[in-house]
């Protein structure tokens, strides 16, 4: 009888852990539903170049050295959550455009900035914050190691997250309501070009 009892126990206790991986794995299944990845390291099918930056794939990585310009989302997007994985030097320029009303001219006038350069001229406006729209202080750096921005636009309402630490907390901007998403090389303050590199890039509409 004895036997018997532990032997309806350790089937109990597998039972109970089998339920328990399952649905831990529909937890995780449900956190990642309705993200869609637009870029994974292998193609830029999702993806159009403008400008004279230098883009390669190297390593699983979308790599630019030089030049001036932009990676270009095929799609536009309204209401959405982004996350960005990237590494750059700490001279480098670049950024993650949203909303981007005009896909072969992004510039700061066309779309919202999400800025990624350590040592800009002006730091309140630098890595971390959305160019003309909500400043940093102090200013986080980003420079020798990969990073994750996750970046949410709803409506007039944007919030920018980087490792973790909130650097926009919902600021407010009505300037652009829908466009592409675009990831930028620039030039840096005496145009000498520092390196970027976008390794994943996935978004969430709303």
């Amino acid at each position: 009888m004895k036997r018997w009892i532990i032997v309806a126990a350790s089937l109990c206790v597998g039972v109970v852990g089998l339920l328990s991986a399952q649905y831990s794995r529909d937890a995780a299944a449900q956190a990642d539903a309705g993200w869609v990845t637009l870029f994974d390291g292998k193609n830029l099918d999702n993806w159009s170049p403008i400008g004279t930056a230098n883009w390669k794939l190297e390593d699983g990585a979308l790599v630019a050295d030089n030049g001036n310009g932009f990676m270009v989302s095929k799609n536009d997007y309204k209401d959405f959550q982004l996350r960005v994985e990237f590494w750059i030097e700490a001279k480098t320029n670049s950024g993650v455009f949203i909303r981007c009303t005009d896909p072969n001219s992004v510039t700061g006038k066309t779309a919202y900035e999400v800025n990624i350069w350590d040592t800009r001229p002006e730091p309140k406006y630098g890595t971390g914050a959305i160019v003309d729209v909500a400043a940093v202080d102090p200013m986080p750096h980003a420079g020798g190691r990969w990073n994750v921005y996750e970046i949410t636009a709803k409506g007039d309402t944007f919030t920018v997250v980087l490792n973790g630490q909130k650097t926009v907390d919902g600021a407010k901007s009505d300037k652009f309501a829908s466009g592409r998403i675009a990831l930028q090389h620039g030039k840096g303050v005496t145009d000498e070009s520092g390196v970027v590199k976008f390794r994943k890039v996935e978004i969430k509409p709303l």
